[in-house]
Formats: structure tokens, C-alpha cells, sequence
């Protein structure tokens, strides 16, 4: 039997855990859930309570700290937090993507420099960054020797070369200022090891969010279609193929399951660039397409979105002391309620980390949003 678009939407939302918190140990989690955006510091601690049932943001500082999980630009040439064991097969996935993305993009290309270039560079590079480092020290220190060009130079290796970001303190163990670390390894040299690794993708994304379609795939990681279908012959009978509700093939792990239709799905507040909203092809599964440009912006923005029975009705931001929450339409008394407590409780852990998170993306609120209903909660 075919899902219904609506049971697509809760498997994706069961498989987030979002339909329930889970208690589960931090990289445990991380791994579950394949990939969290991690682009904005705030947002894998945001995602996780959403999540992992008493969630403590202690856990993931602490993960951070000890190398279990990891922060290095990956899928969508985006940063992302995995945990430590993926990192190596999910960067030989995307390995040929990252460096074709920065190797022969015109702001690289134009300052005659070559992949060569760059290639010579990272067995110094991963010498160099044994301690974590600043992109100054780097650019000093290693790419220097190409004068003007060093700035240019680094911005494409901190992109595909085996390197994670190494936690600087603050509220979300990143700051806007990064540091650098060398990766323990530097995997994805050879096609065999790409190969598996975009097979290993391909069933991570399955886990964390299917069933799911070649396109979605491709979507969640900007890969190739000759990758990804080359990843599919591979895998044989370790993945199932469904009817779509519009006549697509999905694919889905053989002992997977989808919830019925009539599932409830309780009210979360997401944070900036959750995955589940960049997981499947547009508008995906969770976001009404109306809403689609005031919660993806013009420039990429993806703002913190809250759900109404498994459906984004509207954004929320720190403000007043609290969490302002701003509805597209207007919303049950029911629904208000659950948003409610779980505002109350984001406040409270945002009030003991950072009670401005997400401040500087205010400029989108200046702006204003067609609000049917407003609401300020404080812890």
C-alpha cells in the first residue's frame, strides 16, 4: 500500500523523534538522527532537546570536547555535527562534491591557483592543525605562501580537506570565531572508499528520514545523480522500494515502518535549519508550501519555526524575556496550550545559556510576518 503524503510526514517527524523524547545518549542521538545543521552554534543543542528526553546541554558540550561528535562542513556544503564514527564515511561521500565546489569556483580558479595548489598543502595543513588553530594562524602559517591568494587558498581547503572545527567555549561550544583541527584520519582518497560511503549516506538518510526518493537524497546533500544511483544498484536488498503518493518510487530500509495516518504529533519549536525542513525535495514534508518564503529566506535563512501537529504554523524568537511566537494562522486553544509549555521550557534552558539566542537574524522580524496570532511565553 502506497503512504499517504501525511504518513510521510509523520515517519519523517517518528524518525526525528519528534513524535516522542527518546532517552538516549548524546551520540547516540547524533548518529539516530544522521546529521544535525550545525551551521549556527546554537542549533544541534535545539535539535537535540527537541528530541532526547531531559536533554542537557552539558552532554553535547561534553561530547563536543572528547571528539564523540564532530563538527566539519559536509552535506550541502554546510556544517553539520555527526557522530564521530560517520564523519569519515560521510566525507568520502562527499569528498569530490566539496572540492569541485571550491576548487573550480571562480573565486578560487581566478587567482591561478590549482587543485595541485591546494593538494600540496595538506600534509602541512594536518601537521598544522594537530592543535586547533584560528583561520589567521592557518592563513599565516600554511597558505602564506601564496601572498594575496592565502585568504582564497584557505577557504577552499577548510571546505574539503579532513579537518573538523574544534570548540572555542561559549554558551554552544562554537563561536562566529572558529578554530580548526585536523580530522584523526583523512578518508575518501580512493573511488572504492566513496563508493561505500555514499552507500553508508544513502542508508543514514533512510534511517533519519525515510521512506524517501533519489531526489530528496540528492537534496539533503547536493550529490551527483550518477552518484546516487550507482550508491542504489549497490545496495541490492538492503533497501525496499515503495509507491510514492504521486506515483514515485520511494525506498525505505526493509524492516522499516510508518505510522498511521491518525498519529498525533505533538507542538515542537524547532531551531534554525533543522534538518527535517532540508531533508527531502521542496517544499518538503513538514512545510506548508505558503509558508515556504517566510520561513526560508531570500539569502538561505532557515528561520526557528514551530510545529502544529507535525506542520510548520508559524516562527518564534528570543525576545521580551522570553520566546515570542508569531502564527501564520490562527491556531486552537489546544494547540496554544502545548506551544506554551514547551516555550516555557526552551526559555528556561535558553535563560541559563543564552537568552538572546538567534539574535543576530532579528532583521527578519523587522520586517515583519503576516501574523494571524502573536504570543510572548516566559519561563
Amino acid at each position: 500500500m502506497s503512504p499517504t503524503a501525511r504518513q510521510l510526514a509523520l515517519a519523517t517527524l517518528d524518525r526525528q523523534l519528534l513524535l516522542e523524547r527518546r532517552s538516549l545518549d548524546v551520540p547516540d542521538a547524533v548518529r539516530r538522527l544522521c546529521a544535525l545543521q550545525a551551521q549556527t552554534p546554537a542549533s544541534p543543542y535545539l535539535a537535540l532537546w527537541n528530541r532526547v528526553r531531559d536533554f542537557a546541554p552539558e552532554d553535547l558540550d561534553a561530547a563536543f570536547a572528547d571528539g564523540r561528535v564532530v563538527k566539519a562542513t559536509l552535506m550541502r556544503i554546510t556544517l553539520h555535527a555527526v557522530h564521530a564514527e560517520d564523519y569519515a564515511p560521510y566525507r568520502a561521500a562527499m569528498l569530490s562534491t566539496l572540492r569541485a565546489a571550491r576548487l573550480y569556483d571562480g573565486r578560487y580558479t581566478a587567482t591561478g591557483l590549482t587543485p595541485d595548489d591546494a593538494d600540496a598543502l595538506l600534509p602541512r595543513l594536518a601537521e598544522f592543525l594537530a592543535q586547533p588553530r584560528t583561520g589567521v594562524q592557518v592563513e599565516e602559517e600554511v597558505t602564506g605562501r601564496h601572498g594575496e591568494h592565502a585568504r582564497r587558498m584557505w577557504w577552499a581547503l577548510r571546505t574539503f580537506a579532513p579537518v573538523h572545527h574544534a570548540p572555542t567555549g561559549g554558551p554552544w561550544s562554537f563561536t562566529h570565531r572558529n578554530a580548526y583541527r585536523a580530522a584523526a584520519a583523512a578518508p575518501g582518497a580512493t573511488p572504492e572508499e566513496a563508493d561505500a560511503g555514499v552507500r553508508h549516506l544513502f542508508l543514514a538518510h533512510l534511517r533519519a528520514f525515510g521512506p524517501a526518493t533519489l531526489q530528496d537524497f540528492a537534496r539533503f546533500t547536493l550529490l551527483t545523480r550518477a552518484a546516487t544511483t550507482k550508491a542504489l544498484q549497490g545496495l541490492g536488498d538492503e533497501v525496499v522500494r515503495l509507491p510514492g503518493p504521486d506515483g514515485t518510487v520511494l525506498f525505505d530500509l526493509p524492516d522499516a515502518t510508518v505510522p498511521d495516518a491518525d498519529t498525533p504529533a505533538p507542538p515542537r519549536l524547532l531551531p534554525m535549519w533543522d534538518s527535517t525542513l532540508l531533508a527531502h525535495t521542496i517544499p518538503g514534508r513538514l512545510l506548508p508550501a505558503e509558508y515556504r518564503p517566510l520561513v526560508v529566506r531570500r539569502n538561505g535563512d532557515v528561520l526557528p519555526c514551530f510545529l502544529v501537529d507535525g506542520q510548520v504554523a508559524g516562527v518564534w524568537r528570543a525576545a521580551g524575556g522570553g520566546l515570542e511566537l508569531t502564527a501564520f494562522h490562527k491556531l486552537g486553544k489546544a494547540a496554544w496550550q502545548g506551544l506554551t509549555e514547551e516555550a516555557e521550557r526552551l526559555s528556561s534552558l535558553l535563560a541559563a545559556r543564552d537568552p538572546a539566542v538567534y539574535g543576530r537574524y532579528g532583521h527578519w522580524w523587522d520586517k515583519g510576518f503576516p501574523a494571524a496570532e502573536k504570543l510572548l511565553v516566559k519561563s
